[in-house]
């Protein structure tokens, strides 16, 4: 076993659409801290884990802009 193998892996794998939908949601919700946004963005990537590998980017994205608006 090498140095860079970890016992236990990540729990999210890096997802580009993910990090994508950080991006433009800290840019729609400037007014947020981008922690926050980040937060609520990984919220919801983690409770679409099932979804179509596919469409996760769009649920996600989708999902965490109705969260920040409701969160006003």
């Amino acid at each position: 076993m090498s140095d860079s193998a970890s016992p236990h892996p990540s729990p999210e794998p890096p997802d580009d659409g993910v990090g994508q939908a950080v991006d433009r949601l800290v840019r729609e919700f400037a007014g947020r801290p981008p922690a926050t946004v980040t937060a609520v963005v990984r919220g919801a990537r983690t409770e679409l884990s099932g979804a179509p590998a596919g469409a996760l980017p769009e649920l996600v994205e989708r999902l965490a802009r109705q969260r920040l608006r409701a969160a006003g």
